[in-house]
């Protein structure tokens, strides 16, 4: 009676093993390896399944001076919750109904959380932006005063040459005429 038992025992320890490798490999295979892929704005999505059905999806951004990342958890029922993070490590949930965190810019997921923009960089760069057109509109402005200062300075150079050759003409003519005049009187008194 001992041996049989004892393979009793044994039988019943096998299958306690054996069902406990299964339910060990059964837990290993509700398990996925992270994917990764890339996303908008130069970031990219890592997405995980735990073995309770919850996918976690984190996007991180690369460069975003408002967001550095976002993690999307959605459990095996459905309901879905959305984190935000600033480059500051500063944490705020976003309500549903903003756009896809996964899919948009980090800009409207910092809006959508409401992390505020750097105000001074913004007006920095509308200045920039604005100073654009008038630096080309002065550059085009002064070539077309020095374009219209050379035509005139061209067109009064020509008007004191033509005057000056006019007025050389006739004050050499006037002279002839006095040379003439006077050589006649003489011719006159002067026998």
């Amino acid at each position: 009676m001992t041996k049989t038992f004892c393979l009793v025992l044994l039988v019943g320890a096998m299958a306690l093993l054996t069902g406990a490798c299964q339910q060990a490999e059964k837990t290993t295979s509700d398990t996925t390896t992270p994917t990764t892929s890339s996303a908008p704005d130069n970031s990219q999505v890592v997405t995980t399944t735990d073995n309770n059905g919850v996918k976690t999806e984190t996007r991180t951004f690369s460069g975003n001076p408002r967001v550095s990342k976002v993690v999307v958890t959605t459990t095996r029922e459905g309901k879905r919750t959305v984190k935000v993070y600033s480059p500051s490590g500063e944490e705020r949930e976003v309500k549903s109904g903003s756009a896809d965190p996964l899919k948009a810019t980090g800009n409207a997921i910092a809006d959508g959380a409401g992390f505020v923009a750097d105000k001074t960089e913004t007006a920095a760069d509308k200045t920039k932006e604005a100073a654009k057109p008038v630096v080309e509109k002065t550059g085009e402005t002064a070539k077309q005063v020095g374009q219209k200062t050379a035509d005139t300075t061209k067109t009064v150079a020509n008007k004191a040459a033509t005057t000056t050759k006019s007025v050389g003409s006739t004050v050499t003519n006037k002279a002839k005429e006095g040379a003439k005049k006077t050589g006649n009187a003489l011719k006159k008194v002067v026998p």
